[in-house]
């Protein structure tokens, strides 16, 4: 008997040790590493479910768990078997990014389910001390044969009702849309990511990561019993409402929640990234982030036109005035939108030639001599299709001309024709072109995308994506433009999938649309360039507007990429300030901005080293400054900070401020 039970020690020490253990009748659970978060999974009814707990708060009340696939309903009739439990403590380098080293540490628990039917379904949860994600596996379904996902049936059910910020996903297109704060239950389907209020102190970030070759995701919310409201699933349809098309084995993007006590936290989470698999590209020599200008404000201003003629903007002429322009002012690139034949009526669209008063051998030449690099531009009117049968022509003729980054452009509702961009077949085609241009050296700036899932992680060549109301509409947007709340909206929605195309630094705000201009002040314009990132930040006014303006000094000395990034301050559609630190250097970036509402805020300078003296500089709202009435006038002043000394910063209503902080020569 004593034998006996040695023998039965010795295979239950073995299993705990390679982390697989048989699961029971209860319920399994899985701890961050600094225990905050709690993950119980289990099953119920035949159903499996999971729910989540913050420091012995629910958080996420029992949640199900499933498929419903052309031939099967996963999550039914279920029991529970054998989980697998791993943790990873890891630090990685991203070549460019809001941080220079992000912490990979979660604790992992592989939960094995079985149908009554026999078919295995897995589910792996990983919790961070920020929030968790999980994601199923289906291994080899169908024995290799192609199946079809109908629907996905994972839940999140709040414990209650709460505050959201969200575009509803079938009012919004290419995701440009006004994020509106409200209570969760009345909401209709929405995009994500979607922003929560959830209690005082407890702010909530859900989305998904990893996004391959599936459907994005989409959130219907449903009052549910005891005041909860249950989040349903709705992924993006393909036109046939299938909504994946599979075969073998089945990864799901990560469905995950930041879990933050501030709002500024949801910003600085690294979780989405952590998700993703790291990268593929190993030699990331090539990519480079920077500041750019482009022909591009001036064709929204109706200055100046896409198609060829007496107006046309992408003259070689033109292209040049703009690459000397760069040159002198410390900007790595210059885009000229409507280069090549597509954009007159009926013209048919190449990305292999270019119009006749514009020559890519002469200007991409001109621009290298001049350490300045021409940004090209795909523009495919929706056409999916038509890239793909060309990119690799274009791509290689781009890479031999020294062109290191394009800007891809879908502006159509549907692909070519037919399928949504956030469907498996748009997920496909973006893919497509991102491997395809790693493989030529190109780095991509992707509008109307499907929404960012941190796929940079894993293919870094993706520098930056729109998937926002962007500067654009205050050149002829009907309403009037942005509200003044937007930019301070969106670092705490949009912004929380990753770098943001949005085009700040409009200096000029002369209208072609009557009330319609950027309403926010100068100053406001410099915050937003460091509070909105991009490793690819484009100042966007015509160079006429910038030519002789003190405010220029700010754009032309900062960075692009980070070695370190803090939220001091920051309600979400109120205000928020953003400090970041350079690579490679000891300067500090300050951007503040706020909405409608004049505010004074406090900046604590405890980031900076200790026993080290700076200097401040400081470009803010004047004092008679206002977005509606005088929206032009900045003050610049000097100072000299310490460690323990807070900016007194004061924001004109819809203003700014932008501070560049310089360790002094010892």
């Amino acid at each position: 008997m004593r034998l006996l039970r040695f023998v039965r020690f010795v295979i239950l020490v073995s299993l705990v040790m390679n982390g697989v253990t048989k699961s029971n009748a209860g319920n399994v659970k899985v701890t961050s590493p600094d225990g905050a978060v709690t993950v119980t999974v289990g099953v119920k009814n035949q159903q499996p479910f999971y729910m989540v707990n913050y420091e012995g708060k629910a958080v996420v009340a029992p949640s199900h768990l499933g498929y419903l696939l052309n031939n099967a309903e996963l999550g039914a009739k279920t029991k529970m078997g054998k989980v697998a439990r791993s943790q990873k403590d890891e630090i990685w380098n991203q070549p460019w990014g809001e941080n220079d080293i992000t912490h990979n540490h979660y604790n992992e628990l592989m939960v094995n389910f079985r149908e009554q039917s026999g078919q295995p379904m897995q589910v792996v949860f990983r919790v961070y001390n920020d929030g968790f994600g999980f994601r199923y596996i289906l291994p080899d379904y169908n024995k290799g044969k192609e199946f079809q996902i109908m629907d996905e049936l994972t839940e999140m059910t709040l414990a209650h009702d709460a505050k959201a910020w969200s575009i509803p996903t079938n009012h919004t297109e290419y995701f440009e849309g006004i994020y509106k704060a409200g209570m969760l239950s009345q909401k209709d389907t929405v995009c994500t990511p979607l922003t929560i209020e959830y209690e005082k102190d407890l702010y909530l970030a859900i989305h998904e990561a990893a996004l391959e070759d599936y459907a994005s995701i989409n959130l219907t919310p449903r009052s549910a019993d005891g005041g909860a409201v249950r989040l349903l699933t709705a992924l993006t349809p393909w036109r046939s409402g299938v909504k994946v098309y599979a075969k073998g084995q089945l990864k799901s993007p990560w469905r995950t929640m930041i879990i933050s006590k501030t709002a500024g936290g949801l910003l600085t989470s690294n979780l989405m990234l952590n998700l993703n698999e790291p990268s593929q590209i190993k030699d990331t020599s090539w990519i480079e982030p920077g500041r750019y200008i482009g022909i591009w404000w001036s064709i929204h201003k109706k200055q100046n036109t896409w198609e060829m003629g007496p107006t046309h903007g992408a003259t070689t002429e033109n292209v040049k005035r703009y690459m000397d322009f760069a040159a002198r002012h410390g900007f790595s690139g210059v885009l000229a939108e409507g280069w090549n034949p597509g954009w007159g009526q009926g013209e048919k669209i190449s990305y292999l030639e270019s119009y006749p008063d514009f020559d890519m051998h002469e200007v991409t030449r001109y621009g290298l001599q001049k350490g300045v690099r021409f940004i090209g531009h795909t523009e495919t009117w929706g056409n999916a299709s038509l890239l793909e049968s060309q990119m690799e022509q274009a791509f290689n003729w781009f890479e031999r001309l020294g062109i290191r980054a394009v800007k891809t452009g879908y502006v159509g509702h549907y692909f070519d024709g037919k399928e949504l961009a956030k469907s498996q077949y748009g997920i496909r085609h973006y893919r497509k072109v991102i491997e395809c241009a790693a493989k030529h050296h190109i780095m991509i700036d992707n509008h109307e995308p499907a929404m960012p899932t941190g796929i940079q992680r894993t293919w870094p060549n993706l520098m930056t994506q729109e998937g926002v109301r962007g500067q654009e509409y205050n050149a002829w947007g009907r309403r009037g433009g942005n509200p003044p709340s937007h930019t301070v909206t969106l670092p705490f929605t949009r912004g929380l999938a990753g770098p943001t195309d949005f085009t700040p630094a409009i200096f000029n705000f002369s209208e072609i649309v009557p009330g319609t201009h950027p309403h926010s002040t100068l100053a406001k314009q410099l915050g937003e360039f460091v509070v909105i990132y991009s490793p690819l930040q484009m100042a966007a006014d015509a160079i006429e507007n910038y030519e002789g303006q003190p405010a220029l000094s700010f754009i032309e000395s900062c960075p692009t990429t980070w070695s370190r990034t803090l939220v001091p301050n920051g309600e979400i559609g109120k205000y928020i300030t953003i400090a970041r630190k350079e690579r490679g250097g000891d300067s500090w970036f300050i951007g503040s901005i706020t909405n409608e509402e004049a505010r004074s805020l406090e900046v604590s300078l405890d980031f900076l080293d200790e026993g080290a003296t700076y200097r401040a500089i400081i470009y803010e709202d004047g004092p008679e400054a206002d977005f509606e009435r005088n929206p032009y006038e900045m003050t610049i002043r000097q100072i000299a900070v310490t460690k323990v000394d807070t900016l007194h910063l004061r924001l004109a209503r819809s203003g700014g401020a932008a501070v560049r902080i310089e360790k002094a020569k010892q």
